[in-house]
């Protein structure tokens, strides 16, 4: 018979429950408690009197699955606190919103992120990842180690001289993982597998002396038994590959130089590049999903994971002690997702364009694709058209719209050589023998006609040896390649000259003459809430502007109409005061019906109101109110 409770490490006992549930035990002012790793059913509870334990302090979770957690509520009843990963708080603390949100039909989403808890539970803290943090008297160190999910971490345990890790679902026996299909993030693809390939061999530098499984019996031998999932978990990813893919290298050699003090990140999406210091000290130019085995299907919060694992690699080959600044061309998720750990774990300080910056610090403000889930607020706010001095380096700042409005290049003379770093301003779409770049627009991001054309001009002034971009190669800039940039941005307005209405109306390149700031709002039921309507007169000559806010029932505003007038390519903004109703909802539309002159737009404007009871907010998801 298989004992329940069994202390397989000094002062650590595991629990067979729906996983294996492990109680650290400590001694707080003379009182013996424990602080569990994942929680199973709640199974646990019922053994604390036989252990000696008056009660659990804290349960920090390895990930999401259901089998960890089922039993989270008899731990929040018992008066424990619940810590979880930071990439997977949703499926913890709101889960709901998946249940409610997740697609069903024609669903090509095979993550297992039904394998979620069926009702939210409250948590008290995300763990801090790459950081040691004292729970309950117990000090214990977070690492990512996804594969098993997205956001799996590993919990170390510094005892009696040894080093225990709390793995979660990572590895189940030596060679063997507790589910393979939990690994496939997405159709066809590998980028679970090739996650748990990278994740342990990162444990493995953990000098573990002994594993810790949700499944499975303890593993005195740990890397021993990382080497072989490693080794075999390759194997897989290969097999469905065109080509062999060592996942080793990738994670030990992630950088090539560009020149001696400039790096690029090979293993990243999207690119980006380290500015060496003689003090030892990095600048980096777009952080956002490092060491990236491909983005997992669906664009939920649970879906992305940012980490830093090529950082050892950077600080052990060249000897950079810290990575002092970082600075975004612009906000897309891919170039900022990992800004916020950044600077949690290394103090690094973000300095962004005084054009991306209000974007970065409030992603509800616009409605804007490939948005980073929570607000990243800047350090320092660099003025476009100016320079700034960043140890040996000077560095200037370019407002360089196109790609998106919310865009800038930075310019830096590294070793004799003029580097331009554009962001996503043009995409290479190369053939063997042969590269062509397109202009990267998209509507969504505000294009504006004339932007490329304003962009080619900006090349030509500070004329590149190097152009540095987003997701290709660098480019090594010559006379010819910048008379094709002037060409493609005149024909590019031209195009749309042909295409659109602009010899009658100014409608610009995405036909959007009025939004609505802040675009997504969260207040309480029955208060104010003030929004900015920006109009655009498209009229040759001035016209009166009338606005009717439209409201859900049960709502109302004081200024059911406003009229003035713009003149000719004016742009103005007016507030509206909305007062929501008394019942709560969620995305509440807000439009407001548009007319300019002869031009009868309509409801051409929206926003998005959350209208919440007065909760008791969640710590990690503070609420958000107007005035």
């Amino acid at each position: 018979m298989i004992d329940v409770a069994v202390e397989v490490f000094p002062g650590v006992f595991r629990i067979r429950d729906t996983c294996n549930v492990y109680l650290i035990v400590t001694e707080n002012t003379g009182e013996r408690t424990a602080v569990s790793i994942d929680f199973g059913s709640g199974l646990a509870l019922d053994y604390l009197p036989a252990l000696g334990i008056t009660r659990i302090t804290d349960v920090l979770m390895t990930h999401h699955h259901r089998d960890q957690g089922q039993g989270l509520p008899l731990a929040v009843e018992h008066g424990a606190r619940i810590h979880v990963p930071p990439v997977e708080v949703e499926l913890f603390s709101r889960v709901e919103d998946m249940w409610q949100r997740r697609q069903l039909d024609n669903d090509y989403n095979v993550r297992q992120d039904r394998f979620s808890l069926l009702e939210s539970v409250r948590v008290s803290s995300t763990v801090p990842e790459y950081r040691s943090a004292q729970f309950g008297g117990v000090t214990l160190r977070t690492v990512p180690t996804p594969g098993h999910t997205v956001g799996s971490v590993t919990y170390i345990l510094e005892r009696s001289g040894s080093r225990v890790g709390f793995s979660g679902d990572l590895i189940y026996a030596p060679g063997k993982v507790w589910s393979l299909a939990a690994t496939q993030w997405s159709y066809t693809a590998h980028e679970g597998p090739a996650m748990t390939v990278l994740s342990c061999y990162l444990l493995q530098d953990e000098l573990l002396d002994l594993v810790l499984p949700s499944h499975g019996d303890p593993m005195n031998t740990p890397d021993d038994a990382l080497h072989l999932l490693a080794a075999r978990m390759q194997y897989l990813v290969d097999s469905r590959r065109w080509h062999p893919w060592d996942l080793a290298d990738r994670l030990r050699n992630p950088f090539l130089p560009v020149t001696d003090h400039l790096l690029l990140n090979r293993s990243s999406l999207s690119c980006c590049y380290l500015l060496l210091s003689d003090t030892g000290e990095a600048l980096i130019v777009d952080y956002g999903y490092d060491m990236t085995t491909g983005l997992p299907t669906g664009s939920d919060r649970a879906a992305r994971r940012p980490w830093l694992a090529s950082l050892p690699a950077l600080k052990a080959q060249f000897g950079v002690s810290r990575i002092a600044v970082a600075l975004p061309t612009h906000y897309h998720d891919d170039h900022v997702a990992g800004l916020s750990l950044l600077r949690e774990v290394e103090g690094t300080e973000i300095w962004v364009p005084e054009n991306v910056a209000p974007v970065l610090a409030d992603p509800w403000l616009h409605d804007l694709p490939c948005q980073w889930y929570e607000p990243v607020p800047a350090d320092r706010i660099l003025p476009l058209g100016q320079s700034f001095a960043w140890n040996e380096y000077i560095i200037t700042v370019h407002d360089q719209p196109g790609h998106t409005l919310f865009a800038a290049a930075f310019e830096v003379v590294v070793d004799g050589v003029t580097v331009l770093f554009t962001g996503d301003q043009q995409e290479n779409l190369g053939v063997p023998g042969e590269r062509r770049e397109i202009l990267n627009y998209q509507y969504r991001n505000r294009f504006r006609l004339g932007d490329y054309a304003q962009s080619a001009e900006l090349y030509r002034r500070v004329g590149p040896g190097l152009l540095l971009s987003g997701h290709w190669e660098p480019r090594v800039v010559d006379p010819g390649y910048l008379d094709y940039l002037a060409y493609a941005g005149e024909d590019l307005d031209e195009m749309h000259e042909a295409l659109l209405p602009l010899d009658e109306l100014s409608l610009g390149a995405d036909g959007v003459l009025a939004r609505i700031t802040p675009y997504r709002s969260r207040v309480v039921v029955a208060s104010a809430l003030t929004l900015t309507v920006t109009v655009r007169n498209p009229h040759r000559t001035a016209a009166e502007t009338v606005l009717h806010p439209v409201l859900p029932t049960g709502w109302s505003t004081p200024t059911p109409e406003v009229r003035f007038f713009l003149d000719a390519g004016e742009e103005r903004e007016v507030t509206i005061v909305v007062r929501c109703g008394s019942t709560a909802v969620r995305r509440a539309r807000v439009s407001v019906d548009v007319t300019i002159g002869s031009l009868r737009l309509g409801q051409h404007a929206e926003a998005l109101v959350d209208a919440l009871e007065q909760p008791a907010p969640n710590p990690i998801d503070p609420l958000r109110t107007g005035p």
